[in-house]
């Protein structure tokens, strides 16, 4: 039997590549996870005032407020980010003809996507910018009081999960070791895919059974000066939001 020797050369060539490819993989991967709160601003038919949500062309609702987790993972120069978010808007006034409005959404946000970093040497900030699909699940209430054409109380408003899409870009801030400071800024568009028009009650004809629920979609059973159906149009939910989001990792 014959046997070959093994070169010295190969040994050391195979001793060099076992230390180099772990340290070339792990400078390649890094991973950050955190927490923080933003301010939300609804912006388009997701704004407006009380009467005009009231009247079915808008939500009427006002700033609010934004927590959320989020992730980021980057492998071999592509980055996906990853959110958990809940958001929480409200708003209130006079309704036509007297009474007072109530309003408020809630609203918890499933969202991921790539994102694309750019370095700035010598400097501890790096600028990013994004873009990501998102769920979307819509709840809340309306509180009427002292109107005539709506029974006074609260109607709940039933759950609804939409698709969006949301476009987003920041700077992180280096804090010191395994610590950045996120800030950013992301336009949503949340409801564009799934818009509907549901009644909570369809065996009774009733105004109030258009605000139980999202009602993003025409109401098919509206009539010319009707005032039990009055939802004429599709209604876009968009919001601009920022952000402080504290990240620890690599």
């Amino acid at each position: 039997m014959v046997r070959h020797a093994v070169r010295p050369a190969t040994i050391v060539i195979a001793v060099l590549l076992l230390a180099v490819i772990p340290v070339a993989v792990s400078a390649q991967i890094t991973a950050q996870v955190g927490g923080g709160v933003g301010a939300v601003f609804p912006s388009g038919d997701y704004a407006g005032t009380p009467t005009e949500y009231y009247s079915g062309t808008k939500y009427g609702l006002s700033t609010g407020f934004n927590i959320h987790g989020k992730a980021r993972v980057g492998l071999f120069g592509f980055i996906l980010a990853a959110e958990l978010g809940y958001s929480s808007l409200s708003n209130s006034g006079d309704a036509p003809g007297g009474g007072t409005v109530e309003l408020s959404h809630s609203i918890i946000t499933i969202a991921a996507g790539p994102e694309f970093q750019f370095s700035l040497p010598a400097l501890p900030i790096t600028p990013y910018v994004g873009a990501n699909i998102q769920v979307n699940r819509f709840g809340g209430e309306t509180v009427f009081k002292g109107i005539s054409s709506v029974s006074s109380g609260t109607f709940p408003v039933e759950g609804a999960l939409r698709v969006g899409l949301g476009f987003n870009g920041g700077a992180i801030l280096s804090l010191g070791p395994g610590m950045k400071l996120d800030l950013g800024a992301s336009y949503a568009m949340m409801n564009m895919f799934g818009k509907a028009w549901t009644d909570p009650q369809p065996t009774k004809d009733d105004r109030g059974d258009s605000y139980g629920g999202l009602n993003d979609e025409k109401d098919l059973l509206i009539s010319a000066g009707g005032t039990k159906h009055f939802i004429g149009a599709a209604r876009s939910i968009n919001a601009l939001r920022f952000t402080a989001t504290v990240m620890i990792g690599l």
